[in-house]
């Protein structure tokens, strides 16, 4: 009896031992290699490492990962900036516990011909926007260059998430990524020459990017705490190994595309956009790099995206475990 007794605890703890900690991260856009880490840490075993089953729900054009989080449908997110502080203004308490771009990839996109050569030239014009949140470093970028959106400056264009509108010259400029739609409008027969852009970066207006949210209640929880400073962990290890084998990285988002759509030729050369937005980053968002975009979404002068300075908005608790 005695040893039957050994042995099912025995078993009860070998069984304890491998329970994982279920975890679920909800992607902003679709499978792509814009979430490259992620991908790569669940097929290299990284999130099995640190006893995690980690599920990756893909985003879209109907999907916002604000929503989710907020609906209990995720655990944490890959959101930009903009759109977390924005809701946490609205009353959604967001928290951003990681930050693996340090860069913006953003840009508009013009077409030469339309006449556009700097910034000064919007004026008059029709301009391509992204909304569900994607839309507040445009706006930010439109009030410091004292322009209206309201069409009585600019024209602002409820942009899809496709290139259609500059191609058929219904906008003059149109929102792109660096490693998406700019080179989707390469491929669809337009040469860099027939084009002029403008880098949020370059302009002094980009904010943060790609980081990971998840909700400031759920961090009271010591065990949930301890769960994601392995979720980080193994993300940022995840991260590195995507920059360092980029071509890999891309082959292994394939694999995870359910819908078909990517392409080998596009996902490769994205993920080489994405390692220069990622590189210089260890995962812990900088101060100087979080001020500078609150500070970005507080100038909006009548129309501030935030109005005031986010508090708790980020912590560095998970990092600084983390990356231990």
């Amino acid at each position: 009896m005695k040893k039957l007794l050994t042995g099912a605890m025995f078993a009860a703890l070998a069984t304890g031992a491998q329970a994982a900690d279920d975890v679920t991260l909800q992607l902003k856009w679709v499978t792509q290699a814009q979430f490259a880490g992620y991908y790569v840490a669940q097929a290299k075993g990284f999130y099995e490492e640190e006893g995690l089953n980690v599920t990756i729900l893909p985003g879209g054009p109907d999907v916002a990962p604000t929503q989710v989080i907020a609906g209990g449908g995720a655990d944490v997110v890959v959101d930009w900036m903009p759109s977390a502080l924005a809701a946490r203004e609205k009353g959604l308490a967001l928290v951003n516990i990681a930050q693996p771009f340090k860069s913006s990839g953003m840009m508009l996109t013009c077409l030469k011909d339309s006449g556009v050569a700097t910034p000064a030239d919007f004026k008059g014009k029709t301009l391509g926007v992204w909304f569900g949140g994607n839309e507040y470093p445009f706006l930010n970028w439109m009030n410091k260059l004292g322009l209206k959106t309201d069409g009585s400056d600019v024209t602002v264009l409820k942009q899809g998430f496709n290139v259609d509108p500059l191609l058929q010259k219904q906008a003059a400029c149109i929102s792109t990524m660096t490693y998406n739609e700019y080179w989707q409008v390469i491929d669809a027969g337009v040469t860099p020459e027939q084009l002029v852009t403008f880098k949020y970066e370059d302009e002094g207006v980009a904010t943060l990017e790609d980081g990971l949210y998840v909700m400031e209640e759920k961090l009271t929880d010591p065990a949930f705490e301890e769960k994601m400073v392995k979720f980080v962990r193994a993300s940022m290890k995840g991260w590195k190994y995507a920059e360092a084998n980029s071509d890999e990285a891309a082959m292994i988002v394939l694999e995870n595309d359910e819908t078909g759509a990517q392409t080998e030729t596009h996902q490769k050369r994205m993920m080489g956009e994405i390692a220069k937005l990622t590189a210089g980053s260890n995962g812990a968002l900088d101060a100087a790099d979080y001020d500078r975009t609150v500070a970005a979404l507080m100038s909006g002068g009548s129309d501030p995206v935030i109005t005031k300075a986010p508090e708790g908005a980020w912590t560095a608790a998970i990092t600084d475990k983390a990356l231990k």
